[in-house]
């Protein structure tokens, strides 16, 4: 009898055992059936990182995979069989998209021609130029900070606001004494560059100097601005080839990109019938 009691509890450990989730080799935590592995953080934590930091990295990790195992479980519970059905529906359209969008960019960006013509740039933009317009005013000037008690002020003044290409010796030897200079007004900028560089120009007294063929003489504490506006362009006009340039070219290779693309997709579908590999049947 004693034998008998003794295999009896022996049996019944045995079962309560056996029911328990056995821990499965190098796992460091379990949610339901699912097990988180040493391999799974191996490169959490990044070198160099103190045991205390390792530690709260690796803890908040294993709590959120906890969690949101959690989460899915809940919701696979308690979602009903429609919505579910409509989730895994945009699930696999989208891992379609995913996959398909990959490809499809890693063929273009092997086979798609990047060189753009100064030609092929001036033709989009005389073609499309009323697709371009300036989000906001647009100016070309040229500027330069220095300060007010520069011995040679009045000679960089006059030849500053007389400005001639010819006198790029005496502008490289001056340039060394500006506190910040632009000297190139074939350049478009937009007005937000403009408050940067010369910050006495504000939103509110723009119009005071912004304006096509304005010189200024700025004063502000120990520093003089000089300033020559050259043009001006404003908001919702057409906007200027060199500005657009960049944009342009932009534009060019993406459409190119989206033809490549057709052609492609077209490729596939005829090489697909071609092989009996696509046939729709009547």
């Amino acid at each position: 009898m004693v034998r008998k009691s003794c295999l009896l509890i022996v049996f019944v450990f045995c079962s309560c055992s056996y029911f328990q989730p056995e821990q499965k080799k190098a796992s460091i935590a379990r949610v339901g059936k699912s097990y988180l592995y040493q391999n799974d953080i191996a490169t959490l934590v990044p070198a160099g990182t103190s045991k205390e930091d390792s530690l709260l990295i690796v803890r908040d990790f294993i709590n959120r995979w906890a969690t949101q195992k959690l989460l899915i479980d809940a919701a696979e519970r308690n979602l009903s069989d429609a919505k579910k059905g409509e989730f895994n529906a945009l699930i696999k359209q989208y891992k379609i998209d995913l996959y398909t969008k990959a490809y499809l960019e890693g063929l273009v960006m092997n086979t798609v021609d990047t060189l753009v013509t100064n030609e092929e740039l001036k033709k989009y933009y005389d073609e499309n130029k009323e697709n371009f317009k300036t989000n906001g005013t647009l100016v070309r000037l040229r500027y330069i900070n220095l300060a007010k008690n520069n011995p040679r002020f009045g000679t960089i003044k006059s030849k500053f606001f007389d400005y001639n290409k010819k006198d790029k010796k005496f502008w490289d030897t001056y340039a060394l004494q500006f506190k910040s200079y632009a000297l190139n007004d074939t350049v478009w900028v937009d007005m937000n560059q403009v408050y940067s560089k010369l910050p006495f120009i504000t939103p509110d007294n723009r119009d005071e100097f912004i304006s096509s063929g304005k010189k200024v003489e700025k004063t502000v504490q120990d520093d003089i601005y000089l300033v020559k506006i050259t043009n001006v362009i404003d908001k919702n006009q057409i906007s200027p080839f060199e500005f657009i340039k960049p944009t342009l070219r932009e534009v060019i290779v993406n459409k190119r990109k989206l033809e490549l693309i057709k052609k492609f997709e077209k490729e596939i579908t005829d090489d697909a019938i071609k092989n009996k590999d696509y046939e729709i049947y009547p």
